[in-house]
């Protein structure tokens, strides 16, 4: 079992910057693929960015946020870390953290993954 806590989430003006935190439990976290996904109001969940596991070379983002988002992973203190930059209003959504534990390679698939968080707010002001 792994359970999954973001955090960072916040109100935020546009052009702004938040950095939200993945806290994962698991003896086994580094060889976990990691994604961050989005679900806006009315909308479906969609593909934010992912990481590789085994040490993180392998980033995927979605075209939507390259150039201002950035996904990076601490193996010694099992955190995934989504940081947002020259954010948008259009970025404003619930933010979910998911691990993948059964490969090390990124993907964008939600279905793919089998554990989630509880989501965090995130919320820009134009």
């Amino acid at each position: 079992q792994v359970q999954l806590v973001e955090s960072g989430g916040g109100l935020v003006q546009a052009g702004g910057s938040l950095r939200l935190s993945c806290a994962a439990s698991g003896r086994t976290f580094s060889t976990y693929a990691m994604g961050w996904f989005r679900q806006a109001p009315g909308k479906e969940r969609e593909f934010v960015a992912a990481i590789s596991g085994s040490g993180g070379r392998s980033t995927y983002l979605a075209d939507s946020v390259k150039g201002r988002f950035t996904i990076s992973r601490d193996n010694a203190k099992n955190t995934v870390y989504l940081q947002m930059n020259s954010l948008k209003p259009e970025d404003t959504a619930v933010y979910y953290c998911a691990a993948d534990t059964r490969i090390t390679s990124p993907n964008m698939t939600p279905r793919d993954y089998d554990y989630w968080g509880q989501g965090t707010w995130v919320t820009v002001s134009s």
